[in-house]
């Protein structure tokens, strides 16, 4: 099964990115995930689910460590004529 994660952290700071932003952008980077979008308002990654679930698990630990008060994340199932 295929997955894909959509996911922000807050608060939000337009002038420089918080370190929250910039750990949960490490971790999706990192991870054996492929199709990874980062952008300044929201994330987005696919991959196979035990990868995806894994990500999203160190997102929320390390972005909620490093500062976020806020994750909002969806999580989808991507047939694979959606891609």
């Amino acid at each position: 099964m295929r997955l894909r994660v959509e996911f922000t952290t807050e608060p939000f700071d337009l002038d420089e990115a918080p370190a929250h932003a910039v750990v949960a952008r490490e971790v999706v980077e990192g991870a054996e995930l492929d199709a990874v979008d980062v952008g300044p308002f929201g994330n987005t990654a696919e991959g196979g689910a035990e990868a995806v679930l894994d990500a999203v698990d160190a997102v929320l630990r390390r972005a909620l460590t490093a500062g976020a008060t806020r994750i909002s994340l969806q999580v989808n199932v991507v047939e694979e004529s959606d891609r």
